[in-house]
């Protein structure tokens, strides 16, 4: 089981650059782990495809169908104060924005902080970089 970030994310739901990696790791163990707020921010960058003009919205209909079934599939962390405190520390501790902190904090609750041998999946270099060091095994390598 794994920890799955929202740029790892959003290539399983529509296809793009790093979409086999991350098929080929979900496919390789298909239990995984995600953050409440992922949902909504792969929606976001659906949507942002969508009025770019990269997704139509048949594209848009059938990567939010599969969005469904990933979340219905997966163990999802939910917002409180111990993801909300421990964001604001990483806030201070990496370079994060807001979202991204809320991700590596909802990853440390998941592995109860013990990173060492918890997998991370995630193609944002800052967030893959904070997850690194906060022990994580990032991937794809």
């Amino acid at each position: 089981m794994k920890f799955w970030d929202t740029s790892a994310l959003v290539p399983l739901v529509v296809r793009e650059e790093g979409t086999s990696r991350v098929h080929d790791l979900l496919a390789s163990d298909p239990d995984f782990v995600l953050w409440w707020g992922s949902v909504v921010e792969c929606t976001s960058a659906l949507a942002r495809s969508h009025r770019e003009g990269h997704l139509d919205r048949e594209g848009v209909h059938q990567s939010l169908a599969l969005l469904r079934a990933l979340r219905e599939a997966a163990f999802e962390i939910q917002p409180g104060e111990d993801v909300r405190s421990r964001a604001a520390r990483l806030l201070f501790v990496h370079p994060l924005r807001a979202a991204d902190a809320f991700q590596l904090a909802a990853a440390l609750i998941w592995c109860r902080e013990r990173t060492s041998g918890a997998g991370f999946v995630g193609l944002d270099t800052r967030l893959r970089d904070a997850a690194t060091r906060e022990g994580f095994e990032v991937l794809p390598p």
